[in-house]
């Protein structure tokens, strides 16, 4: 075999592994795709942990204390208790 054959073979073989790399399935590409969504995914994993980490504790100091209980029922559900009078103030 000559050498311009060889090399030929060795340049197609270069350029079909570099296509493969920048390219074709599990490219560079689509590895920087992956890790940009994974620090997306990442953050809002964070957000959400904190928000279960608040719930959590409201729900412990639910259970916890009565007051905690009437202050959600008066907050959430507008709780009135016998002989309150209720007054809604509306802004303009």
């Amino acid at each position: 075999m000559s050498h311009k054959v060889l090399l030929g073979i060795l340049l197609l073989l270069f350029v079909l592994l570099q296509y493969a790399i920048w390219a074709g399935k599990n490219s560079v590409l689509d590895v920087f795709a992956l890790n940009s969504t994974l620090n997306e995914l990442t953050e809002q994993n964070k957000k959400l942990r904190k928000r279960n980490d608040r719930l959590h504790a409201e729900v412990i100091d639910i259970k916890s204390r009565l007051s905690a209980i009437e202050a959600h029922a008066r907050s959430e559900l507008g709780l009135i208790k016998p002989g309150e009078t209720f007054f809604q103030i509306i802004d303009k």
